[in-house]
């Protein structure tokens, strides 16, 4: 697995150059339309399409068995039959993108048999990376990490959605947490979570497998785990992609007692 490692933390490294070589130049701005995950625009952007473009003809390239599963690219059923597949984010967090606020990142996955077992995130503008191959431990540009051991609620610092936050989503749990931090990219909350910069992640609105992949595999290493609101284990290469109704992440316990609040 360290080849395949090497190769997707490199080819996101590069992607990272080519979104930022985007950043503060005009590209154009789409709208994809409705979402069960967004209200409002649902943007995709030239640099959306030209990490994609990047991304897919590295790793497949690379590693031409593999599937390939991309937000931005035209699903193919052909990738259900692969044991091996590439569920890939090229900008996870295009509105903070286009908003030049730096929470958006690359988001790299392998599974193998419908569960994680390499992720990659890696976030241009702060020049973070964080990556984990299964049971060889989870990284912070380059040093081992683990989830926060806090158990108790009211210690914790919560990472949020800065949309549910801002539509009052999160206001009947507010007293129940130390800090409610809204951070833009799904992807990157559950890597900052993974690196024990904030005690837990959730999300009260669906998400899609490219979201949350390579962070739920940078979790897992990290000692943590990840669920969904209905209290289910996650599994990747669907043919209905969407995890729903949304998802908590952190160590074990931490997890358990949110979703009891969440569900009471």
């Amino acid at each position: 697995m360290k080849y395949e490692l090497d190769v997707a933390r490199n080819a996101a490294l590069k992607a990272g150059e080519i979104l930022l070589s985007y950043y503060h130049s005009d590209y154009i701005i789409d709208d994809k339309g409705e979402s069960p995950m967004y209200s409002g625009l649902n943007p995709v952007t030239d640099a959306d399409r030209a990490s994609d473009n990047y991304l897919r003809k590295t790793l497949i390239s690379e590693f031409p068995k593999y599937g390939w599963f991309s937000e931005e690219t035209k699903d193919s059923p052909e990738r259900l039959s692969k044991e091996r597949v590439w569920i890939v984010d090229p900008l996870d967090g295009t509105k903070e993108y286009i908003d030049k606020i730096p929470m958006w990142v690359v988001s790299i996955a392998l599974v193998e048999n419908n569960m994680p077992i390499l992720g990659v995130l890696y976030n241009p503008e702060k020049e973070e990376i964080f990556t984990a191959v299964k049971s060889e431990g989870a990284f912070f540009n380059g040093k081992s990490v683990t989830c926060s051991k806090l158990t108790e609620l009211s210690q914790m610092i919560i990472l949020n959605s800065r949309t549910e936050t801002r539509n009052g989503l999160w206001l009947p749990f507010k007293e129940q947490y130390k800090e409610l931090k809204g951070v833009g990219s799904v992807a990157y909350k559950l890597g900052l979570t993974a690196a024990c910069k904030a005690d837990i992640f959730a999300t009260l609105r669906p998400k899609n497998e490219w979201d949350v992949c390579a962070g739920h595999c940078i979790i897992n290493e990290a000692g943590g785990t990840m669920i969904d609101l209905n209290g289910n284990r996650l599994t990747y290469n669907n043919k209905n992609p969407l995890f729903s109704p949304g998802l908590i992440a952190g160590n074990p316990i931490a997890v358990d007692k949110t979703l009891d609040l969440l569900n009471s």
